[in-house]
Formats: structure tokens, C-alpha cells, sequence
């Protein structure tokens, strides 16, 4: 579909965009006089300020549609990044990035619920849900490399601006060229208040699983610069984040995993994301790319087969607001996990407790499938 085709290509410039910055900008805080908790916290309260954005995203998108809201959130964060090229106070970044996080919450449930809404049918809408992992894990393969190498030519102020300006293109380019799908018009009938529009209400337990796994890579995102050496270590950490993206395009090209039920597919997901975090913090003996290249491989199959977990859990129906609280719960999960890793660093192993929050979750809020509804044979790949 011609729409799909665009939404991809504007969501692998906009990943390609934010990922870049991920290896960039604990070394770039460090070289302001930032400590690492003040670091944990400036990541946090990015994830934080995504609250209100979530909650207006979920009832905006719904009602009014999701292309304004991309528009407002790629032209806004690219001017962001344009300010922050000039940052010379770590209380400076801090506010910018807690701008950033309100703005650019708007932009994961819009896009989703767009792509959702262009399917007709549960073997469309897995087709789509795999295709935007796909973009997001091939934009996070190179971005991370080339924003740590972008540094490295062309210092912090000329990165942020070039990221900055490459947002602001997209979503003027947005503007002509995304359109809102028709929606069918049900034919009027005399009994038609009469027909039940049935709404079904997702439990929160479920959600508590993306709420632990960004948490964890929270904690990744906020220890893993400062393991490969800081602002010394800019470009090392942009190929370990890059490592983390291949892993994950290995299981998004298992098409053959689609067939099994998401419920297990998030379960051994997250298993495999904890044994990853066990093996960082415990198993010297293993190469830190290894562990990495597995961690990504657990990735590539739990963040598809959430999406399609959620869209099962609701019918289809109501997906802006679904994406908008899972988004929520992601967004509370990365405020967490850079504060508690910031808190930990300099005792304990962030990673450790990565590893032990997601067993626990794991034990304590299993997922089980519907009753109501039965699993599709085949959800993508067939």
C-alpha cells in the first residue's frame, strides 16, 4: 500500500533520528560536568514528560485522527534538537530533554494506530505490526554508528543540528504526502441503536510486560556508555548499540516465529531479554557483543509479537488509546530504569536488577490467551 510505503519510510528517518542520539548523549552530558545521576535523571524525565503526551495522544488519535499529531511531533522535536546544539548548562539539557519527551510521545501511538487502521484483517495487520519492527531495527542498526561517528567528525552542536533538521524536513515533507485512511460508513438502520458495540478492557497486568522491558533497557541505555568509556568511548558505544539492532533483524527475519501465538512469543522474549541482562551482569567469561547480539535477538521477537498481543487484546478496536497506555507504561518504565541505574552504579549492577525485575514479572503476571477469542493460525508470514 502506497500509505503504508510512506508511513515506513518517514518512521525509519524519524528512528534513524532518535536512535542516533542514544550513544551521544550521556558523553555529551558528561562533557557539560554532568555526574551520572544527574544523568539517570535527565534520561528519566524524558520518559516522565511522555506521560500527558501519552494521555492526549490516546484520545486525540482516536477522535481526530493520527496525521496532525505526527506532523506536531517530528516538525517540534526537530526544533528541539536545533536549541539543544547550543546547550552549555547541564540544567539546560535537562529541560530540553524533558520538552522532547512530552513532543515526541504523540509520535509511537499515532503511527501504530495509523498502520493498524490501514489492515483489514488480523493476517494484515501482524504483516504491518512486523514491518514497522523491521523499519524500526534497520534504522537502529546504523543510527547508533553513525551519530557516535558523526560526533567524532563534526563535534556535539553540528550532530544535533543535522538530526535536528532532518525531523523538520520529514515533517514538512509529512504534510503532503500522508493522508488519513477512509473510514467505512455503516448503512443507517432502524434497529442500528439497538446493535451492542462491544469494547473490550485489556487488563492492566499486561501491561506491567512493557512496562518492565523498557525499564531494562532504560537501564541498558543509561549503563552502556558509561561501560564503554564515556565521552572516550563514543564511537564504541554506538557499534554495541548497533550490535543490539542486528541481533533483533535476525528474529524479525524469522517469519516462521509468526505462527505461534504472541502470548508465548512475548513470554520467551522477555526470558530471553533477562538471561541476556544476567549474562552482562554475571558471565565475565562471555564477549560483552555476544551478550549484546543476544540481548537484540530477544528484542526482534518480543516488541512485534506486544503489538499484536495488544491488538488481539482489543478487538481492533479503540487502537489509539491501546498504543497511547501501553506507551504509558513504557514511558514509566523508562523513568525508572536510568534513575535506579543511576542509583545503583556505583554499588551494584543495574544490570542485575534489569535481570531480576523481568524474572519476577515474568513469575508473578503471566500472559494466557484469550478464551474468547481463538488464535489465528497464522498471524504474519504465511
Amino acid at each position: 500500500m502506497k500509505m503504508a510505503f510512506w508511513l515506513y519510510f518517514f518512521m525509519f528517518l524519524a528512528f534513524f533520528d532518535l536512535h542516533a542520539q542514544y550513544p551521544i548523549l550521556t558523553p555529551f552530558a558528561l562533557s557539560l560536568g554532568a555526574a551520572p545521576t544527574f544523568i539517570g535523571w535527565m534520561m528519566g524525565i524524558y520518559a516522565l514528560t511522555h506521560l500527558p503526551g501519552n494521555l492526549l495522544a490516546g484520545q486525540g488519535v482516536d477522535r481526530h485522527g493520527s496525521r496532525g499529531y505526527m506532523i506536531f511531533s517530528l516538525i517540534g522535536a526537530g526544533c528541539i534538537l536545533l536549541l539543544q546544539a547550543h546547550v552549555t548548562m547541564p540544567w539546560q539539557l535537562l529541560a530540553l530533554r524533558s520538552i522532547s519527551g512530552f513532543v515526541l510521545a504523540f509520535l509511537s501511538p499515532a503511527c501504530l494506530a495509523m498502520l493498524a487502521s490501514l489492515s483489514k484483517n488480523s493476517v494484515q495487520q501482524g504483516k504491518l505490526m512486523a514491518g514497522h519492527g523491521v523499519v524500526h531495527t534497520l534504522a537502529s542498526v546504523v543510527s547508533p554508528a553513525a551519530g557516535a561517528f558523526l560526533v567524532a567528525r563534526t563535534g556535539y552542536s553540528l550532530t544535533f543540528q543535522s538530526l535536528g533538521w532532518l525531523l523538520i524536513v520529514t515533517g514538512i515533507i509529512a504534510i503532503f504526502t500522508i493522508h488519513e485512511p477512509k473510514k467505512e460508513r455503516l448503512t443507517p438502520s432502524l434497529n442500528a441503536k439497538h446493535i451492542p458495540v462491544k469494547i473490550n478492557i485489556i487488563p492492566l497486568r499486561y501491561y506491567v510486560l512493557p512496562l518492565a522491558v523498557s525499564c531494562s533497557q532504560g537501564i541498558l541505555f543509561f549503563e552502556l556508555p558509561l561501560q564503554a568509556g564515556g565521552t572516550s568511548g563514543i564511537l564504541h558505544t554506538g557499534l554495541y548499540f548497533s550490535i543490539i539492532s542486528l541481533g533483533a533483524l535476525v528474529t524479525l527475519s524469522m517469519l516462521f516465529l509468526n505462527r505461534y501465538s504472541p502470548y508465548n512469543r512475548v513470554l520467551l522474549g522477555i526470558f530471553g531479554i533477562a538471561l541476556s541482562f544476567f549474562a552482562l551482569a554475571a558471565l565475565d567469561f562471555i564477549p560483552l557483543p555476544v551478550s549484546l547480539f543476544a540481548l537484540g535477538m530477544a528484542k526482534g521477537i518480543t516488541f512485534p509479537a506486544m503489538a499484536s498481543m495488544f491488538i488481539d487484546l482489543s478487538g481492533g478496536k479503540r487502537l489509539g488509546t491501546v498504543f497511547s497506555v501501553q506507551s504509558i507504561a513504557m514511558s514509566i518504565g523508562s523513568f525508572i530504569g536510568p534513575i535506579t541505574a543511576g542509583m545503583l552504579h556505583e554499588t551494584h549492577s543495574p544490570y542485575f536488577f534489569a535481570f531480576l525485575l523481568l524474572m519476577v514479572v515474568l513469575m508473578f503476571t503471566p500472559p494466557t490467551k484469550r478464551r474468547d477469542t481463538p488464535a489465528p493460525p497464522a498471524i504474519i508470514g504465511t
